[in-house]
């Protein structure tokens, strides 16, 4: 195709020829019948009858003409520790892996809850999972026990893959004892937990019967051959929970031939990679963007991945760079968040080593600010493509195509709607499209395509009431987000439309954070809102109200208290789940009929015009707000 117009529109009105045209990119044990299936709308199945396998897909089929190119490039500077897997190597790791899950009993549709830390490991697991047709769920390490009781279950895995401990900035963060809570936290724990001992906690223990040591079962196992199990395109790969509006979060659930046809063609058409080449994606695999582009995406390309455990300023900021150079690295992707991190630092690191390798550098996560992505792009004279998707997409909703048209760039605009994606920003009020330059809700046209999420695991009705109920009489894929169209057609990302935040690309449901809040025994009230920060894109913010106002009278005791509230979220959510700060006030503003104003709240905390007060039952409430914002600046 000649443009990326004449390539997005084939894709929306000529669906089946320019997918069938995708699906050449991967392999197909049996081929497909129909290419789309949207007999019920919403719920779509892309590919039906054909079968495939991502394991295969990602590993396999590669040994033949690269089987000892670099498939797997691990790199901890954490531990110091780098190892390299060729496709032939990963593909041997990933066969005693299988072998161990199979020795345990897993079939094809059992579940696996996966803890792990950024360690070869856990990509073995992950493969070894769809190889056997059993379906993942990867849990960031940055959970804690609670958030992981309520994972497990939701999925109900029948074993657990997990490790001593991983590592962050020098410290060891131990992950056993916060499986051993969860479980017991647990209605439907799992029959089984597999260990990989690093030799970071000392005083690891096993529980008899139930915990086994990784290294010892594989150890059996080094010449096993597991053939792969072919599942059905709609057949589920995993399940990846994300935060919503609610305190219990959702399970996005991935189909398999989708999946795979959406990371091949994105690899080609938006990433530019090349069989051969390497990416660098510095994610973790406990995110989506680690599932499709640490994982998925450029082994199914034949690319090598590099998994990189560490920070971006250890040993010192320019490590990534270092990495680049000696791996020669084609494609980065990270994040405006670890972007403005380092734009912190003394930009001779940025100097330090040959980049001249990079192609591209993606960034996705959060709204991606001008003078970030220029400072960037100079700093490293390559060229900055925002783009901009979510957990449920599974890839990029709104991107430039460079792989078609080399469109220009705007800086703070995803550009495009991808193709596939029939894109509409509609007014909130009347579900109508909005004209360019005026704010609307984010919304896509259904069907979604490939590589989207399915369904709500074992929630269909969750699925359609959560993402296409936002509009009266039309059937849309709500993003829950605003944005803007240009007169150009470039599209600009404006936040949230409900109360999910963004954290440095982290989505919290500021409901969990509240319940999670609540749990402390003096809590009597809580608001939590997202506050703009500059480095993270966006903090919790947490407003109290307090059973006992007598522990706060000092200032040292009300430190005291937010140090004690910051524990109990902790110890729910994790440190991921923790506001920036917890304001102390004797009551939330709240509208005559009880509702809580927490845009209101929001506004003053990032210093702007609070909006229309005249539903305010207690204007006591909002100068409190203001008060306490005012203390902290």
């Amino acid at each position: 195709m000649a443009t990326y117009r004449e390539f997005h529109q084939r894709s929306i009105t000529d669906r089946d020829a320019f997918w069938r045209e995708q699906a050449t990119a991967i392999d197909w044990q049996q081929p497909f019948e129909k290419v789309l299936d949207y007999s019920n709308p919403p719920f779509a199945k892309w590919f039906v009858g054909g079968t495939t396998n991502l394991c295969h897909n990602a590993v396999d089929r590669h040994l033949k003409d690269r089987g000892d190119q670099n498939a797997l490039i691990y790199i901890s500077s954490e531990t110091g520790l780098d190892q390299t897997y060729t496709f032939r190597e990963l593909h041997a790791e990933v066969n005693r892996c299988a072998a161990v899950l199979r020795e345990q009993g897993i079939v094809k549709g059992d579940r696996i809850l996966i803890y792990m830390p950024m360690v070869p490991e856990a990509v073995f697991a992950m493969l070894a999972c769809v190889r056997l047709g059993a379906i993942h769920s990867v849990v960031f390490g940055g959970f804690a026990s609670h958030s992981l009781a309520s994972r497990i279950d939701d999925a109900k895995p029948k074993l657990m893959f997990t490790a001593d401990a991983g590592m962050r900035g020098g410290k060891a963060l131990p992950y056993k004892g916060l499986v051993d809570e969860a479980i017991k936290l647990s209605a439907h724990p799992p029959q089984k937990v597999i260990i990989v001992n690093r030799g970071i906690d000392s005083g690891l223990q096993l529980v008899a019967g139930r915990d086994l040591d990784y290294a010892q079962l594989r150890a059996k196992h080094m010449d096993a051959a597991v053939p792969v199990t072919w599942l059905e395109s709609s057949e589920p790969s995993y399940i990846l929970y994300t935060s919503g509006t609610t305190g219990k979060p959702k399970g996005v659930q991935r189909d398999t031939g989708g999946y795979a046809v959406a990371l091949a063609a994105s690899m080609q058409h938006i990433y530019c990679g090349k069989p051969g080449e390497t990416m660098f994606t510095t994610s973790d695999i406990g995110w989506v963007v680690g599932h499709s582009y640490i994982v998925y995406g450029p082994l199914i390309h034949g690319m090598a991945t590099v998994m990189y455990e560490g920070l971006p300023i250890r040993p010192d900021p320019a490590i990534w760079w270092k990495i680049v150079e000696q791996h020669k690295v084609s494609v980065m992707f990270s994040s405006p968040t670890a972007i403005r991190v380092l734009k912190k630092q003394d930009p001779a690191f940025l100097k330090k080593y040959n980049v001249s390798s990079l192609r591209y550098l993606f960034l996705a996560g959060e709204p991606l600010d001008e003078p970030t992505a220029r400072w960037i792009s100079e700093a490293l004279n390559v060229p900055v493509l925002d783009h901009y998707w979510q957990t449920e997409t599974g890839w990029a909703l709104l991107s430039s195509i460079p792989g078609v048209e080399a469109t220009p760039a705007k800086y703070g605009s995803p550009s495009f709607p991808a193709y596939g994606y029939d894109v509409r920003l509609l007014h909130e009020g009347t579900g109508e499209e909005v004209a360019a330059d005026e704010k609307g809700v984010v919304t896509v046209t259904p069907p979604l395509p490939p590589g989207c999420m399915s369904t709500v695991w074992g929630q269909d009705e969750r699925f359609v009431q959560t993402y296409f109920t936002s509009f009266k009489n039309q059937l849309v894929y709500t993003t829950f987000d605003w944005g803007i169209r240009d007169k150009d057609g470039y599209y600009f990302i404006l936040g949230r439309t409900d109360d999910v935040i963004n954290v440095a690309g982290h989505r919290l449901g500021t409901r969990e954070i509240e319940e999670a809040v609540s749990a402390h025994p003096n809590i009597a009230e809580v608001a939590v809102v997202g506050v703009h920060d500059a480095i993270k894109g966006q903090v919790p913010m947490a407003f109290a109200v307090l059973k006992d106002v007598s522990t706060i009278g000092t200032v040292e005791g009300r430190a005291a208290m937010e140090r004690e509230v910051f524990a109990v979220v902790d110890k729910a959510l994790g440190p991921v789940g923790r506001p920036s700060r917890v304001h102390f006030v004797t009551l939330l503003p709240k509208t005559r009929s009880g509702k809580v104003l927490r845009r209101s709240i929001q506004a003053i905390a990032e210093g702007r015009d609070p909006g229309d007060l005249t539903t305010l039952d207690d204007p006591a409430g909002i100068e409190q707000i203001r008060a306490v914002i005012n203390c902290d600046r």
